[in-house]
């Protein structure tokens, strides 16, 4: 049997950061990764599909300097998004936050980003073993904890530290954490993918040159139903821009109040548009008047398979590790990553990073502190607006878009997401409620299973 100090279970940002932390802290790390094919990728790799934008703050969230990143990753540098409801529109020019990068943000191909990352940990001395699935894990809490992890083709691998690194799927995330938590609450009541994740599509579309806009995302809220429903664009390579989707899985039409309120629905619709039909009446709304959708072909030779993605997105709160068990948990396994803001790819770098450190250096009991430390702003953040818009309508966000630019402008809060807006009312009542909401998640209760929480 096959033993190493620390495994990690999943190839994506989270695991590879982790797998270069803890063999730079001198420990013999070894990655497993299952591996999915795509189309713009030779090799098997992790499920890299994500709409990949980084805002200016994230950089330095992620730990990892904008120089560092290769040209071939970083797609366009943006200077603001745009946030466009049913009526009400707002630019966000400047997130207010202090950061090591001097722009607003850029776009990213995920796959390269995934890989270069990957390189940097084989680069440190890490084992990246791709093709081969981990089917369960082994605990033994007799002595000092050890773990001996199942693989797909038969081979045991045994390890003192154990890095759950396998993404919102959470496969064996929840079967581990699961045999560690008390009989009548599992860690799988709060974290199951088919309630705790949204569905996020996107497809590669060419568009006219006159409509491509190269330095800017969008995001449109209050056209589609559901809790952080939203469509998107984002700029690639050339003018071809990212157009995607979220929403969350299992919702029907029977679950949407008011449907003829929602620019994206229709009359005649007796269920909910697929995903590709949303993107299509998205394309209509935004520029039928002079365009037709075919103006913006699908570039088939991108994306996972025919220009397209479909993947899961975590929109949950973070868990706490059983970092006495030897156990850390990281990145979407987690649940610190957000269909809230599109993603965390900045969180599960970090928290990858942080896990693979401490674990390295046999001092994991103070993961949880760390990662708190780390990111614990940006999830108060992101728990607190989702909280928020949880049961917006369209007439909600034209309202919320009126009142952004007081709230977000608040010095109070560190000059949180400085919104320009063609019309300002008062936002003295949302910023009410916006603190009123993040008071209740301070000193860490954005958690919803704490560490005492686990029972072994």
């Amino acid at each position: 049997m096959k033993r190493v100090d620390v495994a990690i279970v999943g190839g994506g940002p989270a695991g590879t950061s982790a797998a270069r932390a803890a063999t730079e802290q001198g420990a013999d790390a070894l990655l497993v990764e299952k591996g999915v094919p795509r189309a713009d990728r030779e090799e098997l790799g992790p499920d890299s599909t994500d709409a990949a934008g980084m805002l200016d703050y994230w950089v330095d969230i992620m730990d990892i300097p904008f120089e560092e990143i290769p040209d071939h990753v970083v797609l366009r540098e943006l200077d603001r998004t745009e946030f466009l409801g049913p009526n009400e529109d707002c630019v966000m020019e400047d997130t207010g936050i202090e950061s090591s990068y001097d722009g607003f943000g850029f776009t990213f191909d995920r796959p390269r980003m995934d890989d270069w990352l990957r390189d940097r940990a084989e680069r440190a001395g890490a084992e990246y073993r791709v093709g081969v699935g981990v089917t369960d894990v082994e605990t033994d809490l007799t002595g000092s904890p050890t773990h001996t992890l199942q693989l797909s083709d038969g081979e045991e691998i045994e390890a003192d530290y154990l890095v759950l690194a396998d993404g919102p799927q959470r496969q064996v995330t929840m079967r581990v954490l699961d045999r560690l938590s008390p009989d009548d609450r599992k860690v799988s009541d709060v974290m199951a993918p088919n309630t705790a994740n949204h569905i996020a599509y996107q497809e590669y579309r060419e568009f006219p040159e006159e409509l491509f806009d190269d330095s800017s995302l969008k995001f449109w809220w209050g056209v589609m139903p559901g809790e952080t429903a939203y469509p998107w664009v984002f700029p690639n390579d050339g003018t071809v821009a990212r157009v995607g989707l979220t929403m969350p899985i299992g919702m029907t039409l029977d679950d949407v109040d008011d449907p003829e309120s929602y620019d994206l629905l229709r009359p005649e619709d007796d269920a909910l548009p697929r995903p590709a039909e949303y993107i299509e009446r998205l394309l209509e709304r935004e520029y039928g008047d002079e365009y037709d959708p075919s103006d913006f072909p699908l570039v088939e030779d991108r994306g996972k398979s025919g220009g397209t993605e479909t993947y899961p997105i975590s929109s949950t709160r973070p868990v706490d590790s059983p970092t006495a068990a030897n156990v850390a948990v990281v990145g979407g396994a987690m649940g610190t990553t957000s269909a809230f803001h599109e993603g965390g790819y900045h969180v599960a770098v970090r928290t990858g990073a942080i896990a693979g450190e401490l674990a390295g250096k046999g001092r994991l009991d103070a993961y949880n502190d760390r990662w708190k430390e780390a990111i614990g702003d940006e999830i108060t953040r992101n728990v607190t607006f989702a909280d928020i818009v949880a049961d917006y309508g369209p007439d909600d966000w034209d309202r919320t878009f009126s009142m952004a630019s007081d709230l977000l402008a608040d010095e109070g809060e560190g000059g949180l997401l400085k919104y320009k807006l063609s019309s300002g009312l008062t936002g003295a009542k949302l910023v009410t409620k916006y603190k009123t909401v993040k008071r209740k998640y301070r000193k860490g209760k954005y958690v919803q299973f704490r560490e005492d929480e686990y029972e072994f």
